[in-house]
């Protein structure tokens, strides 16, 4: 088989057209296919500006215009020339020599290939582990289903009146003090009171309140929480699902749309409900409701992923490079 290093850059329609080209030959004519970025190297990037696509298989250079029986004849070349090599029982004296990774190096590789993957992956199973609980809790499974209510708990404060839940006669059971017409406040299911209190000990009962089978069984993780890590998994699907190409979040959008509603709405609530008569006077009490946190919780994921996800693929991307790049040294 031999190895057919393709010069290319971001954007280059030629060169997509070349590698469509070279992948529809594959059969007839065996290859790898060595993609080179030139605008990961100076000298490559001032040879081969104005000639991209360029196509190299040993001695032989083919450049653009490039079109499918052009390449065909320059494959044929080549594999007629290796084949001689072969039969004479001699080594290319022209092939380059390879460098090859380390154990190290080819997982850093599979890695900055496969990142978004992983990523998505993650939060599918860390939003995903908190619904299952109370499905198992449903189905009589209490032991598997409590031990993930323990291992969220460190991650969230898990208050059942600010948790969504599943299987009851509402998704949502808020504190009186959040008016949200036309639902069954937390007290009123549970019993519990005197929840206005950010350092009562009755919220310790709302937290480790888990349901039951008349008002459902709650999601592990708060509502806030649930919508920011929904929001990014689902950025990630979108932006895999684009190529891997969508621009950067400016900050300041993000800082605009993603940080200042979850803050306004969360740091609001918290200041108000300290039981202090001079922040009172600023700041009156409120608890915020379901909607405004799930709105505010999403904004942020989906802000989020979108300026950090094409932040992480620029450098996935130059370490991808970099493998390539010595890989055909």
């Amino acid at each position: 088989m031999i190895e057919v290093t393709l010069y290319t850059r971001a954007g280059c329609h030629l060169c997509e057209n070349v590698k469509a080209d070279l992948n529809a030959l594959q059969t007839e004519y065996p290859h790898r296919l060595i993609e080179i970025d030139i605008e990961t190297d100076p000298a490559l990037h001032k040879k081969y500006l104005t000639e991209i696509p360029v196509i190299s298989v040993g001695p032989y250079t083919a450049k653009a215009p490039l079109d499918r029986q052009k390449i065909k004849m320059f494959l044929g070349a080549a594999t007629d020339r290796k084949n001689q090599l072969q039969k004479l029982n001699k080594p290319d004296p022209l092939a380059p020599a390879r460098k090859s990774r380390g154990a190290a190096d080819s997982v850093s590789y599979w890695i900055a290939r496969h990142y978004l993957l992983l990523l998505n992956l993650f939060m599918f199973v860390y939003v995903g582990l908190p619904f299952l609980a109370p499905v198992l809790m449903k189905a009589g499974l209490e032991t598997p289903a409590r031990a993930i209510y323990m291992i969220y708990k460190p991650l969230c404060h898990q208050f059942g009146f600010r948790s969504f839940y599943l299987y009851g006669a509402q998704p949502f059971y808020p504190l009186k003090e959040a008016n949200v017409a036309g639902v069954q406040t937390f007290e009123q299911v549970t019993g519990i009171q005197n929840l206005d209190d950010p350092f009562s000990l009755t919220r310790f009962q709302a937290r480790d309140f888990i349901g039951n089978e008349t008002v459902g069984y709650k999601i592990a993780l708060c509502e806030r929480d649930v919508a920011i890590y929904v929001a990014l998994l689902f950025f990630g699907l979108v932006f895999g699902a684009s190529g891997k190409k969508m621009k950067t979040l400016h900050w300041a959008l993000w800082l605009l749309i993603g940080i200042a509603p979850i803050g306004l709405d969360g740091f609001s609530q918290l200041f108000s409900q300290f039981n202090w008569d001079w922040l009172s006077a600023l700041v009156p009490y409120r608890e915020s409701t379901p909607y405004l946190r799930a709105l505010t919780g999403a904004l942020f994921g989906f802000m989020t992923g979108w300026f950090a996800y094409p932040n992480i693929e620029e450098s996935m991307r130059d370490t991808r490079r970099y493998y390539e790049k010595n890989s055909t040294r």
